[in-house]
């Protein structure tokens, strides 16, 4: 369990914004008095984004892909794509073990036990759980606002300056420190391509305005580094 000391410096601020959010949609049935304290839930997420092994997948990234979506929230179409899309960004790495291939799923999977638990609708939890699966694969249908939304927010990161995009790549490294070299090049070079075979790695206007072509020039550039 985290301590006040070791705590990420948004951990308060982060606590409200949850807070705010689950709030803001929460069944209007449901009584203040009877329902589980939305802090709770904010606190287990917050311990997951802080579990040790993340190197990449941390509270960090979590800060910036809830400030992305905020950014992008003009793309969505109405406050509840903006509520899908925001809930999802918070529980879209909330389950992860680098050495697993199913942790979409099952950060989806405690999407749909946690939300209706703390008093939002089920159809509301249902599609946070579809978009945090479609965090698997980045790749949204068209019009899918909410999906477009999360995933530039998810992947703006590979957007950044040059010394960015190293720290980046370099952290992701960190977390599949157990991968041996040769292993770990072939993967990423592969997830690599995959993203660059993507006919749009943005779909929203600013994503693609902003993002998109240092995006692809920064993947592109990795994938041409020589074997150490």
């Amino acid at each position: 369990m985290s301590t006040p000391e070791s705590r990420h410096p948004a951990h308060e601020d982060l606590r409200e914004r949850w807070t705010r959010t689950l709030l803001a949609v929460r069944r209007p049935d449901v009584s203040p008095g009877d329902a589980p304290s939305p802090y709770a839930y904010a606190d287990d997420l917050l311990a997951r984004w802080a579990e040790p092994h993340r190197r990449y997948h941390t509270t960090d990234h979590l800060v910036a892909v809830l400030d992305r979506v905020g950014l992008l929230s003009a793309h969505c179409t109405g406050p509840d794509t903006v509520a899908a899309a925001t809930l999802a960004a918070w529980f879209h790495d909330a389950v992860y073990l680098p050495e697993r291939s199913t942790n979409e799923e099952r950060s989806a999977r405690l999407a749909e036990r946690a939300l209706p638990e703390a008093g939002v609708p089920t159809a509301l939890a249902a599609e946070v759980a579809r978009l945090v699966r479609l965090t698997a694969t980045h790749d949204p249908a068209p019009g899918d606002t909410a999906g477009e939304v999360l995933c530039d927010a998810d992947l703006a990161v590979l957007a950044g300056t040059p010394q960015e995009y190293a720290a980046y790549a370099a952290a992701v490294r960190e977390e599949y420190a157990f991968v041996p070299d040769d292993a770990f090049r072939a993967g990423r070079a592969d997830v690599l391509r995959r993203l660059l075979d993507l006919p749009a790695l943005f779909r929203t206007p600013y994503g693609r305005d902003h993002w998109e072509h240092r995006a692809r020039r920064n993947l592109a550039a990795e994938l041409e580094l020589p074997a150490s």
